[in-house]
């Protein structure tokens, strides 16, 4: 059995559920595994603060109601604790700890100045008016002013959260604390202090870690690398966008709807076009490859994940590959560009196998690396342009990757395991407590 494998799941909104003792039982194998004492463990695998909060906000009727409203700060001893806010009816404190423990993890397997957090609101926001999401918005900034700051806690985006809601929540923050902190929150507008590379930051990060394992693991050029990706938002489209332009052969792409594949390579541009116009992935009224028009297979959600592909990049949501289709998987390498999308018994199959998995917590860490960098110029005013800050991104990704996959080799685990290690071992140096 592969450590830790048996107590990975997806949390909620990525396929499934996990509870915080899952995670926490897996701190502590990996933290064994690293030689640390059992009192550093301990100290890690404890939330350092959890806020709960009463949000009332007077609706369009006039009616007052009451939200409930979370903030977990986990762990803070490499900097400023960090991660996104959530609007979603299903968000619970469990949930919430869960998603700021991750993000201590994330923030030091690729070694950035940040601890980890998460907030959340239990609200469906699409119930909501505009003027009222507004309101909720601002009563959830005042209340965590005093636990929130440039260099206490900086959030961001998350899921049912926008850029936005960000430049509301961060008027909210200057107008309660009189203070004018435009890297309280990351994930804003380009005009509102954010930075052109953050949109795109998550897969442009999963592209770096698929050219590095390429040269890594499977020594072969892009030219000669074939990918397939399985989701088409955000994630799935801009790591398309990037592999295209760094010569890898993308043979398939599917969403929820289906997709399409060529052997001899998609053209992102035209597919991206269709797409953006309203053609689903699934009813493609041409495909281009190599720049003309020609034929191309359908592929179904499910499909993509059976291509027979060198490197596979599930970039969609958690659960996609189960033990129910494990055996099915031909490509040698997994890079989890979605959260946990390899359930926790596929993962013992797909070792047998010899499969390589490149965890979530590096593959998809791009986002809160193009999160660092936009705070970082807001607060020390460090200027990056955008070819700088691209390539500052897709260096630091692939460093991190190296590192990880030296380690899973010299302890002969496994890369999962491996980031696991890296980051607990880089919390515990940083810890106060002597």
């Amino acid at each position: 059995m592969l450590i830790g494998s048996n107590i990975r799941k997806s949390i909620i909104f990525s396929g499934g559920d996990v509870s915080y003792q899952e995670i926490t039982n897996l701190i502590e194998i990996a933290g064994k595994k690293a030689g640390l004492k059992k009192s550093q463990i301990e100290e890690i695998k404890q939330p350092q603060r959890i806020v709960e909060l009463n949000l009332p906000i007077k609706t369009d009727s006039g009616e007052i109601k009451i939200f409930k409203g979370f903030r977990v700060q986990h762990n803070n001893a490499r900097g400023p604790y960090k991660g996104g806010i959530r609007y979603h009816e299903e968000v619970n404190l469990e949930e919430v700890e869960i998603l700021a423990a991750l993000m201590s993890l994330k923030t030091a397997v690729i070694d950035i100045p940040f601890g980890g957090g998460k907030g959340g609101i239990s609200v469906n926001p699409n119930k909501l008016s505009k003027k009222e999401l507004k309101k909720l918005t601002e009563v959830f900034a005042r209340n965590l002013a005093d636990f929130i700051g440039e260099r206490k806690d900086v959030p961001a985006p998350d899921v049912n959260t926008n850029p936005t809601i960000m430049k509301w929540f961060k008027a909210e923050y200057e107008k309660t604390t009189g203070q004018v902190s435009p890297g309280v929150i990351t994930g804003k507008a380009f005009k509102d202090g954010g930075i052109k590379v953050r949109d795109e930051a998550t897969g442009l990060g999963g592209a770096a870690i698929v050219e590095e394992v390429t040269k890594t693991i499977l020594d072969k050029k892009p030219s000669q690398t074939t990918v397939a990706i399985q989701g088409f938002g955000n994630v799935g489209s801009h790591l398309a966008h990037h592999l295209y332009h760094m010569g890898f052969k993308v043979v398939a792409i599917a969403d929820v709807d289906g997709g399409i594949m060529h052997e001899d390579g998609l053209d992102y541009h035209a597919t991206f076009k269709e797409k953006k116009r309203g053609c689903k992935l699934s009813e493609t009224c041409f495909c281009s490859v190599h720049g003309k028009s020609d034929d191309c297979f359908k592929v179904g959600a499910s499909e993509v994940l059976e291509t027979e592909v060198d490197i596979l990049a599930p970039s969609a949501i958690g659960d996609q590959i189960t033990k129910s289709n494990a055996n099915k998987i031909k490509a040698k390498i997994i890079v989890e560009l979605a959260n946990h999308p390899v359930s926790d018994e596929a993962e013992e199959i797909l070792a047998k196998k010899g499969t390589v998995i490149i965890p979530d917590i590096l593959a998809n860490a791009g986002g809160v690396l193009g999160s660092y960098f936009e705070w970082k110029e807001n607060v020390d005013g460090e200027k990056m342009e955008y070819e700088q800050a691209k390539q500052a991104l897709i260096s630091k990704m692939k460093k991190s990757c190296r590192e990880v996959l030296a380690l899973s080799k010299s302890a002969k685990v496994n890369p999962r395991v491996a980031a696991y290690m890296l980051a607990l071992k880089r919390i515990s140096k940083a810890s106060r407590i002597k």
